[in-house]
């Protein structure tokens, strides 16, 4: 049963929270958004395509604006409450901070749980469906734009020109249109004015030209004589296939195995793979080494005793014959030239199945990491604003941001260090995590015990204090 204690932490975290996470997840996504917004402008794309765009954009941010949320609503829970001596009530009547906060504890866990389940399913689909979206975006022409006095050559095999352009977008005047039919000649067709239409399926543009000519050379690359063909028109109607700035829907499969677009059990199937492939490899190296290295192998025979040269050879020159000396040292430096470039492939492949392998167990890592980083970032929060006893979004807004920009950055350079090998997969992505933890450990001890961690007066009385035990020190050094 939910005391009245619990429901009133739950109430005044509640609100902060969605007002907060909606905000952060808003920031996130224009922000990803951003990025992308040069491969969407001028695409005539339609608002389902780009809401899909959106929502796939938006759904690997979900992850971060989690944390963000509850670091941020926390301190502005503890601080109102702090704030209002709400809290300093509830402590006097001997209710200790971690039993104040066991109902955020609770909470805090259940949302490290939704993200867990995010990262794992959620995202790797999303991704899958945002790679696939993305490419056919970013390949599409831009759509059918006819500007005064430029070329339009987005149609494939035609340029298409308009000298003049009238206010109602669908009149051109002083037409030029450039066919390529063959390596030949471009045929071309002029008009003084035309209509141009797009079918309601955008699938075809149509123009209807008046009082025009239409040029045409009909041969083939080398022939000395061609036939050349002016056809004069009064009206006449030219269709043109737009299927080609049409976005393609590509099959996401292709794109299935990319460890962005895996599960956690996915992705330890797939390191188990890339593990029995990496010992194959080396396996395989080492069988290759065999046939240039004769000195290595052991005869099935008893060992028998080498027996010594006769005579006094001072170089191994001397051994072999002159007539074949020349082509046992060729034979040497091939040999040695063939090892090395195995040597090389093998050593390239090895790094290559290596970095697939950290790649993998980056993002494997991650999917724990982040989810975990909620509980965390709220063991920072809670006892800061206990600490700070501030509300609303003034000074809990900046040391949320601070703490914030420190747990991404340790997140960006542990990942960085990981990718350069640098460090394990597992320190790498738990930086941030095993950095805070003391952190909030310490933040939560201070809480517990009244600490004046952030109290500028606390500050100032210890300055004051050490101000008059130096300024007597002086004075007596004066007299």
């Amino acid at each position: 049963m939910i005391k009245k204690l619990d429901k009133l932490i739950l109430k005044a975290f509640i609100g902060p929270f969605i007002i907060t996470f909606f905000i952060a997840f808003f920031i996130l996504m224009m922000q990803g958004l951003w990025k992308y917004l040069d491969d969407l402008v001028g695409k005539g794309l339609d608002f389902i395509t780009i809401g899909q765009f959106l929502w796939y954009v938006s759904a690997s941010m979900l992850t971060l604006a989690m944390p963000i949320a509850i670091l941020i609503s926390s301190i502005m829970t503890f601080g109102n409450l702090g704030e209002s001596f709400e809290l300093v009530a509830i402590k006097a009547s001997g209710i200790s901070l971690l039993r104040f906060m066991r109902p955020l504890i609770w909470v805090s866990l259940l949302f490290c749980g939704i993200t867990f389940v995010f990262a794992n399913y959620v995202i790797p689909y999303a991704n899958l469906k945002f790679v696939a979206l993305y490419n056919d975006i970013y390949y599409k022409k831009p759509a059918f734009d006819l500007k005064e006095g430029v070329f339009f050559t987005h149609i494939p095999r035609y340029a298409i020109k308009a000298g003049k352009k009238d206010a109602d977008g669908k009149t051109i005047h002083n037409v030029l249109i450039y066919e390529q039919t063959n390596l030949l000649q471009n045929n071309c067709i002029i008009a003084q004015k035309g209509v141009m239409r797009i079918s309601d399926d955008k699938k075809f543009l149509e123009f209807n030209l008046e009082n025009g000519f239409r040029y045409q050379e009909n041969g083939n690359i080398g022939d000395t004589a061609t036939e050349y063909i002016r056809l004069g028109f009064s009206s006449f109607k030219k269709l043109f296939d737009l299927s080609a700035l049409q976005k393609q829907n590509t099959n996401d499969s292709i794109y299935r195995n990319n460890f962005k677009m895996l599960s956690a059990g996915q992705i330890n199937r797939f390191l188990d793979s890339l593990n029995r492939m990496s010992d194959s490899l080396q396996a395989r190296t080492s069988r290759s080494y065999d046939m240039y290295l004769h000195y290595m192998h052991v005869p099935d025979s008893t060992w028998k005793k080498i027996p010594k040269a006769k005579g006094g050879y001072k170089n191994f020159d001397t051994v072999i014959p002159d007539s074949t000396r020349y082509q046992v040292k060729d034979a040497a430096k091939n040999i040695a030239s063939n090892l090395k470039i195995n040597v090389d492939n093998a050593a390239s492949e090895a790094e290559n199945r290596k970095t697939e392998i950290r790649y993998h167990k980056i993002e494997w890592h991650r999917k724990f990491s982040l989810s975990m980083a909620c509980f965390v970032l709220f063991f920072l929060g809670a006892p800061l604003g206990s600490i700070i006893r501030k509300g609303g979004l003034g000074m809990p807004l900046v040391v949320a941001i601070i703490f914030f920009l420190i747990f991404h950055l340790l997140n960006m350079f542990g990942e960085k260090f990981v990718k350069e090998n640098m460090t394990s997969p597992f320190v790498g992505m738990w930086l941030a995590v095993l950095v805070l933890t003391p952190v909030g450990i310490f933040l939560t001890y201070k809480a517990m015990h009244d600490s004046q961690l952030f109290n500028k007066e606390f500050y100032y009385r210890f300055f004051k204090r050490v101000q008059n035990l130096v300024s007597p020190s002086k004075r007596n050094s004066t007299t």
